[in-house]
């Protein structure tokens, strides 16, 4: 992988991983039609990650530093029953990140992984067009279930995979299966506002990617000496910049409830991921 792909690569990863999509997923597209081979699959996948984390950081600064200056009070305020919200959506992912992650270089490197992709984008269409119309009665606020339940839509694919593929993916349940997408269509479903999980969807995942990029920095110096760190870099700044781009804009789509859209061109893009592998 040279340097120009692997800023198409970070674009791809910006521009899709807040939109309900699959960034995982059409990075794998991506990688299969330019005929690109990473040694490090999960090196470079989790670079690009960390580089939209830091856009979402960026985007929602406001947001992020109310919850760090409540975080500190004295007495329990909204700031830090938010944050106790955020840490409860967080368990599933961890328990499946943890346990499973070591098997997510054989999913990626499958050949059967355009057909893995196209399968979960059909699901992640079918997700969105249900949620958006289906009605339900609106709540005030987020509560600790709605957050809990969230977490298990972010997770619950991945436990599912081990059976069906013997691979799951930390940071997203499967290529394809778009994690914003599960987590704001479970949201909607549960009755929340689309500003408040469209919010909650893009925080609950700062720390398990930031704590799964340590992770893989700190046992994977040569996993970055085999991409080369001109790339890596690359690929960074391109998901950083276009990240910023695309959480704004998702952020407005979720607001207008236009998530219909997405479910159509999930599933046009499903149909020919599918397509691909079998013809």
């Amino acid at each position: 992988m040279d340097t120009i792909e692997a800023i198409i690569l970070g674009i791809v990863q910006g521009l899709t991983e807040f939109l309900p999509v699959s960034s995982s997923g059409h990075l794998q597209i991506a990688k299969a039609l330019m005929g690109v081979e990473i040694e490090q699959n999960l090196l470079f996948d989790v670079t690009l990650h960390a580089a939209t984390v830091l856009s979402t950081i960026v985007v929602l600064w406001s947001e992020v530093a109310r919850l760090l200056r409540g975080l500190f009070s004295r007495r329990f305020n909204e700031e830090q029953a938010y944050v106790l919200k955020l840490l409860l959506s967080m368990i599933p992912i961890g328990i499946v990140g943890f346990t499973l992650k070591d098997r997510l270089d054989a999913l990626l490197e499958s050949p059967a992984i355009l057909l893995v992709v196209g399968c979960m984008l059909l699901v992640t269409a079918a997700l969105l067009a249900f949620a958006y119309y289906a009605k339900p009665r609106q709540k005030a606020q987020l509560s600790y279930r709605d957050a809990f339940l969230i977490g298990v839509a972010q997770a619950v694919a991945g436990v599912t995979a081990i059976y069906k593929m013997g691979g799951a993916q930390a940071v997203a349940a499967l290529p394809g299966l778009s994690r914003s997408g599960s987590t704001i269509a479970t949201g909607l479903l549960l009755g929340n506002r689309k500003q408040t999980v469209a919010q909650f969807s893009f925080l609950m995942v700062l720390a398990p990617i930031l704590g799964e990029t340590f992770l893989e920095l700190m046992k994977g110096n040569l996993g970055a000496q085999a991409i080369g760190s001109a790339p890596l870099a690359a690929g960074f700044v391109a998901a950083f910049v276009v990240g910023c781009l695309a959480c704004k804009f998702m952020i407005e789509i979720v607001k207008r409830g236009k998530l219909v859209w997405f479910a159509l061109y999930c599933a046009a893009a499903g149909t020919v991921s599918i397509l691909s592998y079998v013809l």
